[in-house]
């Protein structure tokens, strides 16, 4: 029996080496891996002894010779490959264990060289990876150490590996090597203009960990994460206390950093509810802010998520043990402040660097059968244009613009209600504007009076303006573009209030 071991990754390859030759199997290997296993005092024969072929260009060709893949490609019992195989004396291959040049690791590195990412891009061992797993009949083909174990088991106890052994792991090998060919693809990609919109798509991903469910106990769940890490991504972030993120904290907290970026560097704090945000507020001290978010919909922030744009101290702290909540993130947190909210061990800690970094990129739903994707929505609007009699005044303006980040970011229709920049009601996720807009003024109350407005989409009728203006709200923003938008301006105009379109739109569902 003959196997062939040649790994970037040489955890455990010494060891089962050892195995395969207390059980009798030659070992082919080459470059680093044989001089590793020689040095362990294993008896080696290189690839070039068995190709009559040197390695040259720089190690490039090694084992792209018919003597090696015919070894591996041979069906055993189709006669005519056996009797090929003899007329051109190539013996069998039975196990192959492969890992591969580790590109990854290349990128990773800070100011890696373009020429450098290129030569590690693996060539022969893809190819004899895939001729093995296509062969996994005759062939066993081993890509992870952690498999090591299974198919020495197998082969002390029987000989060989069994049928379905071999095909899990050929399906491993075609899983590694199209997460290596896609990594490849998307740096390159990259490096040009980064358009993920091709005619076809493929993308990777790795597992950050299994979930204890979906969003419901019955649904089985996973978080994945991009090979090349985000700055600002969650999947950045380092947890310092509390329990297990689940599914839902993790939407959700997705959505609470959305949100935050939209609000750069001015201190904010953004609630979020069943991926709504319940409250938004910004002052100079991160615990003002905090208490403004909270008190404008204490019910609803009940076991919420908190994103913080700004380091948690002692006294933003206090106030935040008051209340049951899932989630706090954050660039950081004062010692005081951790010692304060480890009274909730279960409170969930997450340390944020690069908080409010924001960069293109593009966003993926799959539906049944197919798969959506659009660029992230990263433009907040096309031009500020005031269409009413009444302008509105700076501070106005800088209210309607905090209110517009935050509808921006509420599932449609959707209606925000601000003043003193805390979002003080939201109408998400209804089937029309009004009706959005009726919740939002509800749950207002009477602080509705003196508030801005903000439609996600624009009003097809006056009547949104009309129930705004019996409400006391002083000016609105939305992107305009309906075909009675003049009957909106004018019911503006009768009212007193000043209007702003945007000339861009913010759906989310």
């Amino acid at each position: 029996m003959r196997a062939l071991l040649s790994v970037s990754d040489k955890r455990g390859i010494v060891e089962f080496a050892k195995k395969l030759a207390e059980m009798g199997w030659e070992i082919l290997s080459t470059g680093g891996t044989a001089k590793a296993l020689r040095e362990a005092g294993l008896t080696i024969t290189g690839v070039s002894e068995v190709t009559g072929f040197p390695e040259c260009l720089d190690g490039r060709v090694k084992t792209l010779h018919p003597k090696i893949h015919g070894g591996i490609l041979g069906i055993r019992n189709n006669p005519d490959h056996q009797k090929q195989m003899a007329e051109l004396e190539i013996t069998p291959i039975d196990l192959l264990v492969i890992n591969l040049y580790p590109f990854k690791n290349t990128i990773l590195k800070e100011g890696v060289a373009f020429e450098d990412a290129v030569e590690n891009i693996d060539i022969g061992g893809p190819t004899m990876l895939r001729s093995a797993a296509k062969n996994f009949n005759d062939v066993t083909v081993v890509v992870d150490p952690e498999d090591y174990a299974v198919v020495l088991a197998e082969l002390e106890a029987n000989g060989q590996t069994n049928y379905q052994t071999r095909y899990k792991l050929a399906l491993k090998v075609f899983e590694t090597t199209s997460n290596y060919d896609t990594m490849i693809a998307d740096y390159l990609r990259k490096r040009i203009d980064g358009e993920v919109l091709q005619d076809t798509i493929t993308m990777t991903f790795e597992k950050v960990q299994d979930l204890r469910y979906g969003e419901n106990p019955h649904q089985k769940a996973a978080f994945y994460g991009e090979v090349v890490p985000v700055k600002g991504a969650l999947t950045a972030a380092k947890q310092l206390q509390g329990k297990e993120l689940s599914y839902n904290n993790i939407n959700d907290t997705n959505g609470a950093l959305e949100i935050l970026k939209e609000y750069g560097d001015e201190p904010t704090i953004v609630a979020v509810k069943h991926a709504n945000p319940c409250g938004i507020a910004s002052d100079e001290k991160i615990a003002v802010a905090y208490k403004k978010a909270h008190d404008s919909d204490p019910v609803s922030i009940f076991g919420g998520i908190i994103a913080s744009n700004r380091l948690i101290d002692e006294v933003a702290a206090k106030e935040m043990v008051k209340t049951f909540l899932e989630v706090i993130v954050a660039p950081g947190f004062t010692p005081e402040a951790l010692t304060v909210l480890a009274a909730k061990p279960n409170l969930r800690l997450l340390e944020l660097a690069d908080i409010i970094h924001n960069e293109p990129s593009y966003e993926v739903k799959k539906v049944m059968g197919g798969l959506l994707v659009q660029e992230r929505d990263t433009s907040l609007y096309d031009e500020l244009k005031v269409v009413t009699k009444r302008q509105p005044s700076e501070a106005e303006m800088a209210e309607l613009l905090f209110a517009w980040k935050a509808v921006k970011n509420t599932k449609s229709n959707a209606i925000s209600l601000t003043k003193n920049k805390c979002l003080i009601a939201n109408g998400p996720g209804q089937v029309n504007r009004v009706g959005a807009l009726e919740n939002a003024i509800r749950q207002a109350g009477e602080n509705v009076r003196g508030a801005v407005m903000a439609s996600d989409a624009f009003f097809p009728f006056d009547d949104s303006v009309k129930a705004a203006a019996a409400a006391g709200i002083t000016a609105i923003i939305q992107p305009g573009g309906a075909g009675k938008d003049a009957d909106s301006i004018k019911a503006c105009d009768e009212a007193g209030i000043a209007m702003v379109f945007t000339g861009m739109r913010h759906f989310k569902h």
